[in-house]
Formats: C-alpha cells, structure tokens, sequence
C-alpha cells in the first residue's frame, strides 16, 4: 500500500480577487454568488497524480491589508503558492509585483509560484488590454522580487 502524500497549497491575492471561488469550485463543485470576506479557511482535496494519492490541503488567505501580520501565519511548509489577481482588475495585478512577490520571496523562499488570472467571466476589452500592457512591460521579469 502506498503512503498518501500530502502537500500544502497556499492562495494569495488582492481582496476581492476570487481566491475563495476558486477553492470552493476546486474542492467542492460548487459557485457561490455571496461575497464574504475570508480571514483563514482551509479546504482538504484528495487528488491522484501519475498514479500517486495526493492529499492537498487548500489555504485561503485574506488579502486585505488589515491581515498582512495574520496572513503569515499561513506559510510555513508551504509546498506551492497560488498568486492570484482579477483580470477585471488591472490593479490587482499591478499588486503582484509591488506586494505579493515580496512578501511571498521573504516569507517562502524557494516555493513555487503559479500566477492565476481569476474572474475571466468579469472581464472586459479595457481591463484586458491594460492587463497585457502590464504583462508585457514586466515580461518574464513580472515574478522576480525587486
């Protein structure tokens, strides 16, 4: 019998960027319309991966700046981050590289990091067009610390 694997998966991003609907659709296919502010959640998916039995415990943080000092709390033996922003939301991107990198560079050096565009259904043709201005003026340099 082969031993369950398990591994931590923490999800950062700007408030309001849809972090928590993501976990939720992920871990329990479901959708939820309300919005309600998370401060910690954590869910628990049991995934299988090239024959292997994952089990990925899902961490939801808050991404308001009143939790900065909380939020940390959450990343120790963290094997992968989520850094999240809303394509309807220039800002929330722009907000990866001037707080997410750093924070997650200092407080999880060395963990993988996965940039996620959230809430595609929201966006429109001006949102977008800033979001690809931002991309391409960062280019592959948009996930260094600075």
């Amino acid at each position: 019998m082969t031993a369950i694997i398990r591994k931590k998966l923490v999800v950062v991003g700007d408030g309001a960027c849809g972090k928590t609907s993501l976990l939720i659709v992920f871990s329990k296919d479901q959708f939820s319309e309300t919005y309600v502010p998370t401060v910690f959640d954590s869910f628990v998916s049991d995934i299988e991966v090239d024959g292997k039995e994952i089990e990925l415990t899902l961490w939801d943080t808050a991404g308001q700046e009143d939790y900065d000092r909380l939020r940390t709390l959450s990343y120790p033996d963290t094997n992968v981050i989520l850094m999240c922003f809303s394509i309807d939301s220039p800002d929330s991107l722009a907000n990866i590289r001037e707080k997410w990198i750093g924070e997650i560079s200092h407080f999880c050096p060395g963990v993988p990091i996965i940039l996620v565009g959230l809430k595609k259904d929201l966006r429109n043709d001006a949102d977008l067009s800033q979001i690809l201005q931002l991309l391409e003026s960062g280019g592959k340099t948009l996930l260094r610390p600075t």
